[in-house]
């Protein structure tokens, strides 16, 4: 990219959540697991007349317990709002959200590259399912509203994102958080965490630049891509795009844009809609929500350890990076599950941090979460003792090997591959302790020849 250009990117990100029922109504949460189509709804979820939505109390607590740790301020009084516009896929004509009182605001999420302010986030529901098919040699389109009504939780950056490489961090920074609270399974092939980003070039040096905090007059938005290494393609593909249009003097249009991963290129889909388009006006049938003081202290109360100071202290305990150790979990149930088998290590006076490695690396085979304390321990130890065998006493032991079996020296050096077989249970035996059998039969390789 021309270094003149600075890129100017927001992100918004939706993430299901995994309650056991929708949003507005007692349906079951399960789109993907549903044996056939539409037998997951009711009169709320298919927006039929005279239907009234109730508000699911879980998500509200997890839209909050995510904001929390996030950083994020909280609105104790909420309300759900109207945002209309017509879709097939949205039966009611309208989609119940939240306009100008969402539940989180104010966060932040850290990066490598500096900090991303979160400015929102609310509770929403998704829409149906369109499927595109062909039946009878007639090309149509289905509709399935087992998904219609599923808590969807929307994430909405300041346009503090300046590349591709901060952009894919931060998402999967925000992957690992929603993981680690358990508050949704964001498997993006399925559609449970769609990405989404708001792009457009700023440029550098400009009289416009840092003055007032002015943006530039458009921004395109890139919508529902569905891989961290996608997002940050598209992104790189769109900002050159950009590019081009602004060098021949002209101005992208402002629009909404899918990604092409075969071909690398971003296509247009619509016009970009504004907040106006929408006409948004609260919800009559759902009264605004009050969270008491009691309720937000019970929502607190049930937090987990903050995922960064998690990372940090183990970091701290264990010497180990978080980048290493963040490898080693999803959950918080899981993390917990670590935490004593770290601390455990850590009283038998054991050497945390390589088990860490080892772990991390699969040089133990055991079952993490599943396998007891004790036995990894055991695993650990066995797995010590074999890797800290002396070089100089497995040189001795091969020389004694060879020295005591000229015959199956001969056999080698002649072309019978097999016969180092034979040398390596060899000097295994006069070892009498487990190593790794590749260096033993390049060492006894080098020797004879």
């Amino acid at each position: 990219m021309d270094k003149k250009y600075q890129p100017i990117i927001g992100m918004e990100v939706h993430v299901e959540l995994k309650t056991a029922s929708k949003m507005f109504c007692g349906c079951k949460n399960d789109p993907f697991g549903a044996p056939k189509p539409n037998i997951y709804t009711c009169p709320v979820c298919l927006g039929l007349p005279g239907a009234l939505p109730v508000a699911n109390k879980k998500a509200i607590e997890w839209t909050i317990s995510l904001g929390l740790a996030l950083g994020c301020k909280i609105n104790l009084f909420s309300k759900f709002d109207r945002k209309h516009y017509f879709y097939p896929d949205l039966a009611k004509g309208y989609q119940i959200s939240q306009y100008d009182l969402p539940f989180c605001y104010d966060g932040e999420i850290n990066t490598s590259f500096g900090k991303i302010r979160i400015r929102r986030i609310h509770l929403e529901e998704d829409t149906g399912k369109l499927i595109h098919s062909t039946i009878n040699n007639k090309k149509m389109t289905l509709i399935d509203f087992n998904r219609s009504g599923v808590p969807l939780i929307e994430i909405v950056t300041e346009p503090d994102i300046k590349s591709a490489s901060q952009a894919k961090e931060y998402a999967k920074k925000l992957f690992q958080i929603i993981r680690y609270l358990d508050i949704s399974e964001a498997d993006m092939e399925k559609g449970q965490m769609r990405l989404e980003a708001n792009i457009s070039l700023q440029i550098q040096n400009s009289k416009t630049k840092n003055q007032n905090n002015q943006l530039p007059n458009y921004k395109v938005e890139l919508k529902n891509i569905n891989s961290f290494r996608f997002l940050e393609k598209a992104i790189e593909a769109e900002i050159k795009r950009q590019e081009e249009i602004i060098n021949e003097g002209k101005t992208p249009t402002q629009e909404t844009r899918g990604y092409n991963a075969e071909k690398n290129i971003t296509y247009s889909q619509r016009a970009k809609e504004d907040a106006s388009d929408y006409r948004y006006f609260p919800d009559p049938d759902i009264p605004p929500i009050k969270i008491s003081e009691s309720w937000f202290e019970s929502i607190k109360k049930n937090m987990p350890e903050n995922y960064d100071y998690l990372l940090s202290r183990w970091e701290k305990e264990y010497g180990a990076q978080k980048s290493t150790l963040s490898l080693l979990f999803e959950t918080n149930t899981q993390s917990k599950w670590l935490d004593g088998l770290f601390s455990y290590f850590k009283k038998q006076n054991l050497d945390t941090k390589k088990l860490i490695n080892f772990l991390v690396n699969k040089k133990i085979k055991v079952n993490l979460f599943v396998d007891n304390y004790q036995k990894i321990i055991s695993v650990f130890n066995q797995s010590i003792s074999t890797s800290q065998i002396d070089e100089e006493e497995i040189d001795k032991a091969i020389s004694q090997a060879i020295k005591e079996n000229p015959q199956a020296v001969l056999d080698f050096k002649s072309g019978k591959k097999n016969a180092i077989n034979f040398l390596l249970g060899q000097t295994m035996k006069i070892l009498g302790k487990k190593t790794d059998t590749k260096i033993i039969i390049e060492k006894i390789s080098k020797k004879i020849f």
